[in-house]
């Protein structure tokens, strides 16, 4: 029998197996030992699954759930597994996951006639543990698309359905556990045997499905009641399904109908009407908030919402003022590092805290200050030349990712701030089973702007962002409950004007680069989004701060 090279990152050793060798008998052969059971592998920079059979030299990389593909396997497998449970249970009801919250997934019972009891919760739970113990495989099966349609209509999955009949293809491909089918857009584990650890407890009127922890698997995320969180995400769910945009299926069916016009408008006018609400809140503190903090993660789109709220409070007849904690920085040399030596610029501590309290005080006292201006090539703070003294009816807009850290405001009475916390929480899913991630959304505008405004081609900004997301982990997300409102940046249109502008930039990414895989992830994901013409989004618009073309001066 023929026989193939492959190379393994793991062992740094080259072997030679039987054309067609699955990568689960390769990984046995080679004895591959990692923290947790190896899960897949990155094939030539593209994620595999360990059923994927070697018909020609590879380099082969073996990982485990500790890798952030490997929890993707994993998640997903959990989910088909609860799915399937769900349906043993309750065979009249359909199991939706909505969206990542609390360290955890939130999922909803549709069609289910009374609230969920612990008693439901524990049923599923013990049926999902009996399908793992039974250690049932995963089998991949290519169809015909009308024979993956008729079985997802069968089984009642209609969002899957409509996605796969905007597809166009002439095969796709189903997992399938016992009789039962189903779609994700990525790979799964080999069996339910592979699933160890989880969690389901009842979370206001749904359930959360909690998952292990990356580094220590034998223990459960923790769960965090995000009640805020959790309130913005339902409303705009709510507002969502009354438009009849809930999936992207159902934002594709607009596209195709040419009605993504009036998509892009009503998304706008209720970014406006959101911001003017804020403004008023503001407003009616009867001059008593003088300070308004402006938080959020990477790419949440917290300066032009900084500038149009700074309109919404003048149509109010305040005079707003905008500064920026970046431009407060300590010295380069004086700024921390993380642990792997590199400096650490999303840390609280890399910020002057002392001084920003001391200029913040001296403008609510009356008097005048010279604002400093950070000069990032330089890494040291300078002098802007502006000056500013606040006068009754003055407010101040402070925009920056620790807005909402308690230890950020040592001097100021509590009475006198205002904290918004800003992020991108895409409001559609893919299809019943498989949510859309806010911070894949945030990636893909980080990607276009980088690459606009910085130069940056889109491995730089892939290779940045895990150090980015533990950033967030650690300084941010902790304290967004803090806030006194929290503003959805998304729009329901978004992805679809997007992917116009991320496709040809993630297409460059080279097959030699680490990031492929995830530029290959990405690729794919968008590919599921009818284009959307971006010439009526108008110049004010959040999305603007990405795509350019903003009226806002940056």
């Amino acid at each position: 029998m023929k026989q193939v090279e492959i190379f393994c990152k793991n062992t740094n050793s080259t072997h030679n197996y039987p054309m067609g060798t699955p990568l689960l008998e390769i990984s046995r052969d080679l004895n591959i030992k990692l923290e947790n059971t190896v899960c897949g592998a990155i094939v030539n920079h593209q994620v595999k699954e360990l059923t994927f059979c070697v018909v020609k030299s590879k380099r082969i990389e073996f990982f485990d759930v500790s890798h952030p593909d490997g929890i993707r396997l994993y998640i997903r497998s959990l989910i088909f597994v609860m799915y399937a449970a769900v349906k043993e249970i309750f065979p009249d009801v359909s199991l939706h996951i909505q969206h990542g919250i609390s360290n955890g997934y939130f999922c909803e019972l549709q069609g289910f006639k009374r609230e969920i009891s612990e008693s439901d919760i524990f049923s599923i739970q013990q049926e999902m543990e009996q399908l793992i113990q039974q250690d049932l495989a995963f089998v991949k099966k290519d169809l015909l698309t009308e024979d993956a349609v008729e079985q997802l209509t069968k089984q009642g999955l209609y969002e899957k359905v409509e996605l796969f009949q905007q597809q166009g293809h002439l095969y796709s491909h189903l997992y399938f556990l016992k009789e039962l089918g189903n779609y994700f857009y990525g790979d799964l584990l080999p069996s339910t045997g592979y699933i160890s650890n989880f969690g389901l407890v009842k979370y206001f009127n749904g359930i959360l499905l909690q998952i292990p922890k990356t580094k220590n698997f034998n223990k459960l995320r923790k769960v965090q009641e995000n009640k805020k969180l959790f309130d913005i995400y339902q409303e705009h769910k709510s507002w969502a399904e009354i438009l009849n945009i809930s999936t992207i299926g159902n934002l594709n069916a607009f596209t195709l109908n040419n009605k993504s016009g009036h998509v892009i408008k009503i998304s706008e006018a209720l970014h406006e009407k959101k911001i003017a609400e804020i403004a008023n809140k503001i407003s009616s503190k009867n001059g008593d908030a003088k300070v308004v903090l402006v938080a959020g993660p990477s790419a949440s789109g917290k300066t032009t919402f900084s500038k149009r709220l700074g309109v919404q409070l003048a149509v109010n007849g305040m005079r707003p003022y905008q500064i920026s904690l970046d431009d407060y920085f300590v010295d380069r040399e004086k700024t921390p590092k993380d642990e792997f030596g590199e400096f650490d610029f999303e840390a609280l501590e890399a910020i002057d805290i002392d001084f920003f309290n001391k200029q913040l005080c001296e403008l609510m006292d009356g008097k005048e200050v010279q604002l400093p201006k950070f000069d990032f090539q330089l890494g040291k703070r300078t002098q802007s030349g502006n000056n500013l003294k606040l006068l009754p009816g003055d407010i101040l807009i402070v925009e920056g990712i620790h807005g909402m850290n308690p230890n950020l405001l040592t001097k100021i009475e509590s009475k006198n701030t205002f904290k918004i916390f800003i992020s991108a929480l895409t409001q559609i899913s893919f299809d019943e089973h498989t949510h859309i991630s806010a911070a894949d959304n945030r990636l893909i505008r980080r990607m276009i702007r980088d690459s606009k405004y910085r130069g940056y081609p889109a491995y730089e900004t892939i290779k940045r962002w895990p150090s980015v997301r533990r950033g967030e982990e650690k300084n941010i997300f902790p304290y967004q409950e803090n806030a006194d409102v929290m503003f959805n940046s998304a729009t329901l249109y978004e992805l679809g004007v997007l992917n116009k502008y991320a496709e040809p930039i993630l297409k460059q990414v080279p097959e030699n680069r680490e990031e492929y895989s995830e530029s290959t992830r990405l690729l794919k994901f968008l590919s599921y989004f009818k284009t959307i013409d971006d010439n009526e989004i108008p110049p004010t618009s959040l999305l603007r701060e990405f795509l350019g073309g903003s009226s806002f001066a940056y």
